[in-house]
């Protein structure tokens, strides 16, 4: 609990006595504080003075301040003891950068968020910050250092940071491991992506008021410029379900064209989360490879878990491919492993997120769309949906995004056709 004016105790005259008489003895400088003394230091010449101040933990603390002159001292003292009047507790002067990050990453950010999300903080903190910065006092940390941090991110090479190089059989090395940097520069995004990370770490020390302010504020990063993608036509996404008809996954791309859900919702389903008889799809897990391991989390946002209708179309199929489930599972007999998941490998085990691209990839090859996504059936529902005049907010609450901005600046996109007929309106209007 934090002491009234009246109860604290700060720095008397006695406290400096012994400090004043060794000046006055040796002809150095005192000048007298309410609370104490400013006074010269002998083995450099510097002015000290100290008071006591709230701390960050909510205790009184006498912390000394230093200067060329006693009118800087004295300008500090006054400037410490009237934030600590007003509740402000005074800068943390015990911490590192590289111990604040790792108290970060345990007790802020792992109980927050999460698996993946953890985990990219780790590789951004571990690869740039802590290297960079770790040895940094956390209250000294400034907008120049920042700067520096985010220079030294863009100067340096990605293969040698990484070892890339290093991990290929001898006869392909071509760059670090035998003395020849490729000098593989960091995209815009990874250099955006480290400054956020800061950012929201000094954020945090500004919250547990160990620091004033936010330096990392004071750099500016230009944003990536993304690409666009607007997924397929109406006519490319029919000739997409009829190419995949055969396919053991067909169901799978079914779901994602007609309900709009992401690859991890999708391969997260469970059998239990369909309800053939109130007709009803419940989107509640995501499954993704997390730290080396395949694992079920919650949906990407809170409004990503969402209940969605189950058309008879859609219902149709689902029970095609469990009739296909139950053959496979015959035919694994003692080498099946059940996991409850609607798309299994040919054992029962869970489909390993990017192994889904080995039934994707020769489906693009066929209907000649290299460089889409798997990804990109999910911006065709979403596209289509607007197109045919469903309002945004349905389309919203069908895709789980977390706001309707993202529905409409992302995905709303007009076609040529939309412009033609929009623009003839107003030929039309002033014709």
């Amino acid at each position: 609990m934090r002491l009234p004016p009246a109860c604290r105790r700060y720095p008397s005259r006695s406290d400096h006595a012994s400090a004043d008489a060794k000046n006055d003895q040796l002809g150095l400088s005192t000048t007298k504080w309410p609370w104490g003394s400013i006074y010269q230091r002998e083995s450099d010449g510097m002015w000290v003075g100290a008071a006591y101040v709230l701390m960050p933990d909510g205790t009184q603390r006498r912390r000394p301040v230093y200067g060329k002159t006693a009118d800087i001292v004295r300008e500090k003292l006054t400037k410490m003891q009237a934030q600590s009047d007003q509740g402000i507790p005074a800068e943390a002067t015990g911490w590192t950068m590289e111990r604040f990050l790792t108290y970060w990453l345990s007790d802020i950010v792992t109980p927050a968020c999460k698996p993946r999300t953890v985990q990219g903080y780790e590789v951004i903190v571990r690869n740039y910050l802590i290297p960079a910065i770790g040895k940094k006092r956390l209250n000294k940390l400034n907008g120049v250092d920042v700067r520096n941090l985010l220079k030294r991110v863009r100067g340096t090479c990605l293969c040698c940071l990484h070892g890339t190089d290093r991990r290929r059989p001898v006869k392909q090395r071509r760059c670090c491991a035998v003395g020849r940097c490729c000098h593989q520069a960091p995209s815009a995004r990874l250099v955006q992506q480290v400054h956020s990370v800061l950012r929201n770490v000094l954020g945090a020390a500004v919250r547990e008021e160990l620091v004033g302010r936010n330096v990392a504020k004071l750099a500016k990063v230009s944003g990536p410029t993304y690409k666009v993608h607007r997924g397929l036509s109406a006519d490319q996404a029919s000739h997409l379900l009829k190419a995949a008809a055969h396919d053991r996954l067909y169901a799978l791309y079914v779901l994602a064209l007609y309900l709009g859900l992401r690859r991890g919702e999708i391969l997260g389903l469970r059998w239990e989360d369909i309800d053939f008889e109130d007709e009803t799809l419940a989107v509640r897990h995501s499954l993704q490879r997390v730290g080396g391991h395949l694992r079920v989390v919650a949906p990407k946002t809170r409004t990503s878990e969402r209940t969605l209708p189950l058309l008879p179309l859609i219902a149709k199929v689902l029970r095609e491919h469990q009739a296909r489930q139950d053959a496979e599972r015959e035919t694994a007999d003692v080498n099946w492993r059940e996991t409850g998941f609607v798309f299994t490998t040919a054992i029962g085990t869970p489909i390993e997120p990017d192994n889904l691209r080995r039934s994707w990839l020769p489906l693009c090859g066929v209907l000649g769309l290299e460089g889409v996504r798997f990804h990109d059936i999910r911006h065709t529902c979403v596209t289509l949906l607007l197109n045919a005049g469903v309002p945004p907010h349905v389309v919203r609450e069908i895709a789980g995004h977390s706001a309707i901005d993202v529905t409409m600046e992302i995905y709303a996109h007009a076609s040529l056709d939309d412009k033609r007929a929009a623009l003839q309106k107003l030929v039309d209007e002033l014709a």
